[in-house]
């Protein structure tokens, strides 16, 4: 127990420290790794601001209102700081790491070329990559074996010779790669015997990125999802990951529409606003554009989607307000835009005696300028729960995610302010703080 003055406070987990060198692998070094890359490089060299990163920027309330204690929460919780920070990562496009971001357009000439060297001296290992399950990507920097075991081997060699040769204390893997297939977890995902099993004999339910997860849990690496397909997310990696005291957190990174989403749905349902329908279409020219222009990878991020609105909403609990909603969401590869994505939302709600009413929303966004802090965010947080012996699912972390992991059984909470306040008492209670429940009595007693 901690004694705060007239309170006493239970103590959290004891917390490893966050001195040494942590490696940031990335899976797919294409838009979003690179900005993040970028942005931390320059952010170390004081040439940036690491605009957008809760780690960075963000303060955290302790204790009641007129103490005045609002610390940074990098300098509250102990963080691994940006300068102890090392990247590598895969990738089936050989460039570097400079020559994809040039690739990718996303930052200005004025960002990169301070940056060059070390972005470029950034190469990425090959890659666990099947067409079969990006159909809209492919590359020669490839892996290759006899079978998805001998793949997923290699991977692990590689993230072993990675700690050490940067001299390493501590790992944590993000996936940034594009977005694979739809699949349903099944008889092969239940145990990690089961899945061994399957990966041996080249199972077509077993997705490259699933290689990544096992390779990250086998080698004791947190592992988070930003993509919407499956990949940590089911019993035996689940179950492993608990027992073995390994983190784990996803899925899909919630940049643009959804977040707009889970800003705009809580303020309805908090009024008691009702929805008659929400037509949502995007427009994207990069990388994941591309991909998800392909119908098996659009189910993939569809399924991602369309969560948002029903979980927030609770329809079942109001059904004269949210019973019969018409929600349908597009996504169109559309070239000239590059990274610049546009999400476009019109929603018909309906107020007092039924009266109708519409708001349009036009989000003209930078989808990897919104990742990238998210990224940097997650391998901070991660780490973190590491070193906290925090093991298995982090729903903690559900902030990030477009489709938040769960303890099965329990509905994903996608209310954004929600998911703040959990991440926030989370932090609170690691270090042995009060949690804020806002009710605020003790200032009128």
């Amino acid at each position: 127990m901690i004694d705060q003055g007239d309170r006493t406070v239970k103590e959290g987990p004891e917390i490893r420290s966050a001195e040494g060198r942590l490696g940031v692998l990335l899976p797919g070094m294409g838009a979003v790794a690179t900005t993040t890359i970028a942005g931390v490089l320059l952010a170390r060299k004081g040439l940036a601001t690491p605009i957008g990163s809760l780690t960075q920027m963000n303060t955290i309330r302790l204790g009641q209102r007129t103490e005045n204690r609002t610390p940074l929460i990098k300098d509250f919780i102990g963080l691994a700081g940006l300068d102890d920070l090392v990247f590598g990562g895969w990738d089936p496009i050989p460039d570097n790491a400079y020559e994809s971001a040039v690739n990718a357009g996303v930052l200005a000439a004025k960002h990169l070329d301070p940056i060059r060297d070390e972005l470029s001296a950034i190469a990425p290992m090959s890659a666990a990559f099947d067409k079969e399950y990006v159909t809209r990507l492919d590359g020669p920097n490839t892996k290759s074996g006899a079978n998805k075991r001998e793949i997923a081997e290699a991977i692990r060699e590689d993230i072993r010779t990675f700690k050490a040769d940067n001299g390493c204390d501590r790992l944590v893997m993000v996936w940034c790669g594009s977005t694979e297939i739809f699949l349903r977890p099944g008889p092969t995902h239940e145990t990690v015997e089961s899945f061994e099993s399957a990966m041996e004999q080249n199972d077509p339910s077993i997705a490259p990125s699933m290689l990544y997860a096992y390779a990250a849990l086998m080698e004791g690496v947190p592992y988070a999802n930003g993509a919407p397909n499956l990949s940590a997310d089911f019993p035996a990696f689940e179950d492993y990951a608990k027992a073995n005291g390994i983190p784990i957190a996803g899925k899909d990174f919630k940049t643009g529409q959804t977040l707009m989403k889970t800003i705009l749905a809580p303020g309805f349902k908090a009024r008691m606003l009702g929805i008659n329908g929400w037509f949502s279409t995007n427009i994207l020219g990069n990388r994941d554009g591309a991909v998800l222009d392909d119908p098996a990878s659009f189910k993939t991020k569809e399924e991602s989607k369309l969560g948002v609105i029903d979980h927030i909403l609770q329809p079942e609990l109001y059904p004269e307000l949210y019973g019969d909603i018409y929600h349908k969401v597009r996504i169109n590869y559309y070239p000239p835009r590059g990274d610049d994505k546009e999400g476009w939302d019109n929603i018909d709600i309906f107020g007092w005696l039924g009266y109708k009413m519409q708001i349009k929303v036009d989000f003209l966004c930078k989808d990897s300028i919104l990742a990238a802090p998210i990224v940097l965010d997650l391998a901070l947080f991660m780490d973190l729960a590491g070193r906290a012996g925090l093991g298995g699912i982090q729903e903690w972390l559900s902030f990030y995610f477009k489709s938040p992991q769960c303890a099965p059984g329990l509905y994903p909470e996608h209310d954004l302010f929600i998911q703040n306040w959990k991440l926030k008492n989370t932090l609170r209670w690691l270090a042995g703080e009060e949690q804020i429940t806002h009710l605020g009595r003790e200032y009128y007693e």
